[in-house]
């Protein structure tokens, strides 16, 4: 029988600071780029591994308080930084591992995004750095 996870704790660490009470969404993309390494007499298009370019999304509430969400992230815009997701607040293990992204790059923030009536939102997005998943 399958069994799924059902995420509503999870935990979200960005620079080491715990996010998660700020998160309301998070991906972590493994991207290992495809190079076409086709070559004449080939009948179908044939790829090899390139580098890795894996991505960080969160979609987080904008909290101005200290260390919350723009305290954490404003000084990180245009550095790398190290993410680590996992699906449940628990210590990391074979059925919650940690999937960290070290030395991934944050390009931007938006500072403040707003609309009448809804709660202030945010998405983060990172690229690149060395993709781990840690089960202990």
């Amino acid at each position: 029988m399958a069994t799924t996870t059902y995420l509503s704790n999870a935990k979200v660490l960005i620079a080491t600071v715990d996010l998660s009470d700020q998160c309301k969404s998070a991906t972590v993309t493994r991207t290992i780029e495809a190079l076409e390494s086709s070559a004449f007499g080939s009948t179908s298009r044939v790829y090899t591994a390139g580098m890795e370019n894996s991505t960080f999304t969160g979609e987080f509430m904008m909290s101005y308080v200290a260390s919350e969400t723009y305290a954490t992230l404003k000084d990180l815009v245009g550095t790398s930084v190290t993410i680590v997701v996992n699906p449940t607040s628990a210590a990391a293990s074979a059925t919650n591992p940690g999937f960290t992204l070290t030395g991934t790059y944050l390009e931007s923030l938006d500072v403040i995004a707003s609309e009448i009536g809804t709660l202030g939102m945010v998405t983060v997005s990172t690229q690149g750095g060395v993709y781990t998943a840690a089960v202990t």
